[in-house]
């Protein structure tokens, strides 16, 4: 039986952690299932670590269809997570929202996590059926807007970062990737 939102919503309440890890294809995803890892990513960092590209920007919607259906053809149980690369939601509402339903139609993704404070995407997403993960801190398709790879939500960044991650739970995202913060507000975040 696959691993669903209202599984991982019960470990949280039940004080359980559960492991997400990222898997690109078909034989990592079958490894990391039969491990037991929950929930897979494919994350657009495809583009860094299998693709050659300098950073996640040049992927397209198209690699990541091709590598979220090597993954979702992989598992037996974990929930497959794939990521909206760059400009695939960015410009509207609409994109986001067909190319939402590419990735878990097209894709076989159980759910899909998108970068920054898309609060009304996340709501329509949520409002349709597909299921959102949020990410906020470091954004690795903002890298040129942030100036780098750099720790994001220090001082009085916090918190914008963490009104961030409050609007995007209550816009129904099941859960928010926390990248690159101080740990005393990514535990903000978390409680």
């Amino acid at each position: 039986m696959t691993v669903t939102i209202h599984d991982l919503r019960s470990w949280k309440s039940e004080g359980k952690r559960w492991a997400m890890l990222t898997a690109y294809d078909f034989p990592t995803a079958q490894i990391l299932d039969r491990a037991g890892i929950p929930v897979l990513l494919v994350g657009d960092s495809v583009g860094r670590n299998v693709l050659g590209y300098a950073n996640e920007l040049p992927v397209t919607m198209e690699e990541m269809l091709h590598h979220t259906r090597a993954v979702a053809r992989g598992v037996e149980h974990a929930m497959v997570v794939g990521d909206m690369p760059f400009m695939s939601f960015q410009a509207s509402i609409e994109d986001g929202v067909r190319n939402a339903g590419r990735l878990v139609k097209e894709g076989g993704a159980h759910a899909i996590k998108l970068e920054g404070a898309q609060f009304d995407l996340v709501h329509r997403l949520v409002d349709i059926g597909i299921p959102v993960m949020a990410h906020v801190g470091l954004t690795p398709q903002s890298v040129y807007g942030l100036g780098g790879y750099r720790v994001q939500g220090r001082g009085e960044a916090a918190a914008k970062v963490l009104d961030q991650a409050h609007s995007l739970e209550k816009a129904g995202a099941f859960s928010i990737v926390l990248e690159a913060m101080p740990a005393d507000l990514g535990a903000e975040i978390a409680k």
